[in-house]
């Protein structure tokens, strides 16, 4: 089974808002941690607050947070939220399947049962489960450096440029 990359958007966010639970994130940042477009990254967003994962704040000083603790949120909920109904053949959609052979097919029940088992994994994991080793996290997805592309944002360690042997770089 393969997630949308909404689903991955997703899980990604609530992974960056679990390595500082006691910050609010901006979701330009967290599109800078991840190279994500900030039109994609908007929708995520939206879709996270609407589910109560995430809570948001307008305005001056605003941001992210967490919706609940890292403990609390269940894997298995934010992907089953992302994903919607779980349709991993045709003939799970009793509205648009055409499958000549769907009502006799022993293939569908074979395929439930993955998925079942598939989101009984994810069941067992929580958002501190998945966050769990913040230090090395927080080294990866923090900002240090002023970005010259991006209007005077932030980038991330891994994405800024050497200035060693850079005949670019300023004198």
């Amino acid at each position: 089974m393969r997630l949308t990359v909404f689903t991955d958007y997703s899980l990604r966010v609530l992974v960056f808002l679990a390595c500082e639970p006691d910050r609010r994130a901006t979701v330009a940042a967290i599109c800078a941690a991840f190279d994500i477009k900030l039109n994609h990254l908007t929708k995520v967003v939206h879709q996270l607050a609407r589910h109560g994962w995430v809570t948001t704040v307008r305005g001056k000083g605003g941001g992210l947070m967490l919706g609940r603790p890292a403990e609390q949120i269940c894997i298995g909920d934010v992907v089953r939220d992302a994903e919607g109904e779980p349709l991993p053949a045709e003939c799970f959609s009793a509205q648009t399947s055409r499958c000549a052979i769907a009502n006799h097919c022993q293939l569908r029940g074979v395929l439930g049962e993955a998925v079942t088992a598939f989101y009984a994994v994810l069941d067992h994991y929580t958002l501190a489960d998945i966050a769990g080793n913040r230090e090395e996290l927080v080294h990866l997805l923090r900002f240090t450096a002023p970005a010259q592309a991006n209007g005077g944002g932030v980038v991330p360690p891994h994405r800024q440029r050497s200035t060693r042997h850079d005949p670019l770089a300023a004198n």
